[in-house]
């Protein structure tokens, strides 16, 4: 069984996160019933989160002006709605595998039940073919016909209770035939939204990118340096690190006082009133949000198998799952980095920088400013995991202490 820690286990009960299984329970049918009923219960509780989340932005878009903020805003919309019906797709399987399961069972205990009603039936079947006549003719007395008959009419009403508990196992397997067949249509249904859902995306993602064409040339600038940085550091912690030194020096700078206007009256000392510090951002409790709907494989703190300890959350998501922003933020790192897949690295002010790996798509590059719930990019198609890490001043976070 898994070690987890007491910040992880924090993070499960808030994330609603299956608990791993212990070695025994692996062949235990009512534990394995129990993961699966867990996880219907996560899944739906994830579809209705990630629904509700989707309101927020779609009113914005609506209300939005600018047109550049409306694609931004219903891109954000868009993306709460497919991982929501990825939830949905998880909820559905996570049924579909309950009402099998059911039925499997069903179908044994039918099989156990019919067995000796159809070995009694045939044994009836050859004693009715044989005429009344032709016993007299047999070996032995008619005390053994008469005990014969004796135990055929204590018998009857064994085997109309019996039949009767067979016709309820009949009805309830035709009841859980039935639940299949509506928890397949639901998946199924779910399925066909997610493709909509992500082809309406990827329309929206394209139409951004047509009008922020004029903005290419600077961003790329930049995107060229964090790329430099990205070469340059030894380990993706290093690489980090020189992002926030980075973001530190950017943010002095835009505090930094412009051009002094020239006085009317040159006779007089000039002044200029340096504007205000701005307060430190702050990352507080349910302002964090996972990137991608799924289930967590590791949490912080704990020893893999190869020996390393994780800096933050790994969850297994679903093939092509949608991954977003954890929160608001300047991307400052967007691409390929060695052993991490893709990656996206955003900083959030304040010291706080977010590290998303795992990718095998992106959707933001450097320089992008998100809301929380923007899409970032798409985790991939085998076993895709996605590892988010929380770090303020150079210190990995619990990540766990700061989701809602």
């Amino acid at each position: 069984m898994r070690r987890w820690t007491a910040p992880l286990a924090l993070g499960l009960a808030v994330v609603g996160g299956t608990l791993a299984l212990a070695q025994s329970d692996v062949f235990d049918p009512q534990a394995i019933a129990e993961r699966e009923r867990q996880q219907l219960l996560t899944a739906k509780r994830q579809s209705a989160d990630a629904m509700a989340r989707s309101a927020a932005p779609e009113a914005q878009a609506s209300a939005a002006h600018d047109e550049a903020e409306r694609l931004k805003k219903r891109s954000a919309a868009l993306a709460a709605r497919i991982q929501s019906a990825e939830a949905d797709i998880n909820a559905g399987e996570a049924r579909v595998a309950l009402v099998t399961r059911r039925l499997k069972a069903q179908q044994a205990r039918l099989a156990e039940q019919q067995q000796p009603l159809l070995e009694l039936t045939a044994a009836l079947q050859q004693l009715s073919r044989q005429p009344p006549v032709s016993v007299l003719a047999q070996p032995g007395s008619l005390t053994d016909m008469v005990h014969a008959r004796a135990v055929i009419d204590a018998a009857m009403p064994v085997i109309e209770r019996r039949t009767a508990g067979v016709r309820r196992e009949l009805a309830e397997l035709r009841t859980a035939r039935q639940q299949q067949g509506i928890a397949l249509q639901a998946l199924a249904a779910s399925r066909t939204e997610l493709a909509e859902r992500r082809d309406a995306l990827t329309r929206l993602e394209n139409e951004g990118r047509l009008r922020s064409r004029e903005l290419m040339s600077s961003a790329q600038l930049e995107a060229d340096r964090a790329l430099g940085l990205g070469e340059k550091a030894r380990d993706i912690v290093e690489l980090m690190d020189a992002l926030e030194t980075d973001g530190a020096v950017r943010g002095e700078l835009a505090q930094l006082a412009g051009p002094i206007a020239r006085p009317r009256d040159p006779t007089r000392a000039v002044t200029q009133t340096a504007p205000p510090v701005p307060a430190e951002a702050e990352l507080t409790r349910g302002v964090y949000r996972l990137p991608v709907v799924g289930r967590i494989v590791a949490g912080l703190g704990e020893v893999n198998d190869s020996g390393v300890r994780s800096r933050g959350i790994t969850i297994a998501a679903r093939p092509g799952g949608q991954v977003v922003a954890p929160a608001p933020g300047r991307v400052s790192f967007a691409g390929h980095y060695r052993g991490y897949g893709k990656i996206v690295i955003i900083d959030h002010g304040g010291g706080w920088i977010s590290l998303v790996t795992g990718m095998i798509a992106l959707s933001a590059g450097v320089g992008d400013t998100l809301d929380a719930g923007a899409p970032i990019g798409r985790a991939g198609s085998d076993d895709s995991r996605i590892t988010v890490e929380l770090r303020r001043a150079g210190r990995p976070v619990d990540i766990a202490r700061m989701l809602g």
